[in-house]
């Protein structure tokens, strides 16, 4: 990495040509070590999204997952792709899931590991370099790291490299030729997965090569709704993004200008928002390749408009409100009162040719037993299904959970004018409703946005307990969190309208954000420093 040795790296940037922010300042440096070498957007991110396995391992890992939208500048579109490992496929498994749970700190929560294959599909798709270009800063991270998994994931990493430069061929050739290798398919090759297999049966796992070699990354059309002449994409019902467009919906009827930054009507009528949106998620929500969600229902105008009135102005609402979208009514039955009951990084890149990218790589890592000779550990991402028979995000063979991961990418007239990454679990899209208000509602830049106070409520199902008695997965009811920079008269005033108020002096989820400003040419990013994000820009 010693094209960036003398690159200053700080919590916001300004550039022409290109930006990274993302978790650890090493990561940044990878990606900025691309863009310098003439790597388009595509191929600072995953060379980003590698290194931040291993700077911000713990918050994320090869053994993880990685959800990611792209703004390609050629054709002028937004796509989804599903960084997200399945369910076994095993029948037996999932019987015993159903039977048992779906245990914590266990190799049985992990899924398949999907972040190679998301990075070679990105490759081919959208970038230019090969992967032993890309990962080249990861491979230098390890060598120089004293962790017990380092030497272990550079040998698996390393075997990659083999597998692409013996496959010949094109580099589309190539790169298919490392997924291959990771993942065991074909007749060839295969040392990677065949570890894989191994740690996983002497761990006690379902996963097994079969699992491995069925992966693939989809690419996929993401969703979408218009706030204020701005189109917000999100990834899809796989995820809790839809939640963010939800809730965009919803709060477009109110005058949220007017009221203030931070007044007590502006934070009451956006929690009020999010509660409705949420309830929704925890009601709907699943993987659209098996279960049918009424998402034109969950967007529609008219849907929002008979949802808007369940918003009191003057009274927070503490009971669980999920609507009827298929019948639309504006609510399912009535309000109920249920009893109240880690780790992620992020990563947002542009490029000088105008190419964009939201990522949030994940893994919740555990390391319980090792991370085997491939060096790869495991997150818990199946904690993300549940076991309740006919929900929509019950577990099934081969399903991807429900999952926090929610990147977002916002477009103008048809231009990306905004990157949007965010940890923080249930936070993640309260976080992100918070800086997108900050930027359309009162022309914040990333600089201001990501330090600015903000809020959010606990009033969700906690998205990693798959208890299959979802009524008692609830968080905080009626808990609203605040940062204590907000004025104490507005908290007071909170309180007195029923929210359970708690301050806190610590950023509420860990945001990146980066901002394409379109009249001058210039690229600002910018992470929450607070929470240890980081950014820099080419050339300055």
């Amino acid at each position: 990495m010693n094209s960036t040795n003398s690159l200053q790296i700080g919590w916001n940037a300004t550039s022409e040509s290109g930006v990274v922010a993302a978790g650890a300042a090493e990561a940044v440096a990878a990606g900025i070590q691309i863009l310098e070498n003439d790597g388009n957007a595509a191929d600072a991110a995953v060379a980003t999204i590698l290194a931040l396995n291993v700077t911000d391992h713990g918050d994320c890992s090869i053994g993880g997952e990685v959800p990611v939208l792209i703004y390609d500048a050629a054709k002028r579109e937004v796509k989804s792709l599903s960084g997200q490992g399945r369910a076994p496929l095993d029948p037996s498994a999932i019987d015993w899931y159903m039977e048992n749970g779906i245990p914590d700190r266990d190799i049985k929560m992990a899924p398949v590991p999907s972040v190679v294959d998301l990075c070679t599909t990105m490759l081919q798709r959208y970038g230019t370099k090969s992967f032993d270009e890309i990962v080249a800063p990861t491979l230098s991270l390890l060598d120089e790291g004293d962790e017990s998994w380092h030497p272990n994931l550079a040998v698996a990493l390393r075997r990659l490299n083999d597998a692409e430069r013996v496959a010949g061929g094109s580099r589309e050739e190539g790169l298919q030729a490392v997924s291959d290798e990771f993942y065991g398919r074909g007749s060839g090759g295969g040392d990677v997965a065949e570890d894989l297999e191994t740690f996983y049966i002497e761990q006690g796992g379902f996963l097994r090569r079969s699992d491995l070699s069925a992966h693939e990354t989809l690419i996929e059309d993401p969703v979408s709704v218009t706030y204020r002449g701005y189109t917000v994409y999100k990834c899809g019902t796989w995820t809790q993004g839809p939640v963010l467009c939800q809730s965009l919906c919803l709060l477009e009827g109110f005058d949220l200008r007017g009221m203030g930054h931070f007044s007590a009507d502006y934070v009451h009528t956006a929690i009020e928002a999010l509660k409705l949106a949420m309830a929704d998620r925890d009601e709907y929500y699943g993987d659209p390749n098996f279960v049918e969600v009424p998402l034109a229902g969950l967007f529609s105008e008219n849907y929002a408009e008979i949802r808007r009135p369940l918003i009191d102005m003057e009274k927070a609402s503490r009971e669980i409100r999920p609507g009827d979208p298929v019948n639309m009514k504006p609510l399912k039955g009535p309000g109920a009162i249920r009893p109240g009951a880690g780790g992620t990084t992020t990563c947002v890149v542009a490029d000088r040719w105008g190419n964009v990218v939201s990522a949030t790589p994940s893994a919740n890592v555990y390391h319980a037993g090792g991370s085997g000779k491939a060096g790869v550990s495991y997150g818990n991402r199946l904690r993300s299904l549940n076991t309740t028979p006919g929900h929509p995000n019950c577990i099934q063979a081969g399903k991807r959970p429900r999952i926090t991961l929610t990147p977002t990418l916002v477009c103008k007239d048809g231009a990306p004018v905004l990157a949007i990454s965010v940890a923080g679990g249930d936070l993640q899209d309260q976080t992100t409703l918070n800086l997108l208000l900050n930027f359309i509602e009162f022309g914040m830049d990333p600089a201001a946005a990501v330090i600015a106070p903000g809020f959010a409520t606990g009033h969700i199902q906690n998205s990693f307990d798959p208890n299959p008695a979802r009524e008692e997965t609830y968080c905080q009811l009626g808990r609203l969190t605040l940062n204590d920079q907000i004025e104490q008269g507005v908290c007071d005033e909170l309180a007195g309208r029923g929210h359970t108020v708690v301050m806190q002096g610590t950023p509420i989820g860990r945001p990146v954000m980066l901002h394409a400003d379109h009249d001058t040419g210039i690229y600002h990013a910018a992470g929450n420093p607070a929470a240890g994000r980081h950014a820099a820009g080419l050339g300055g």
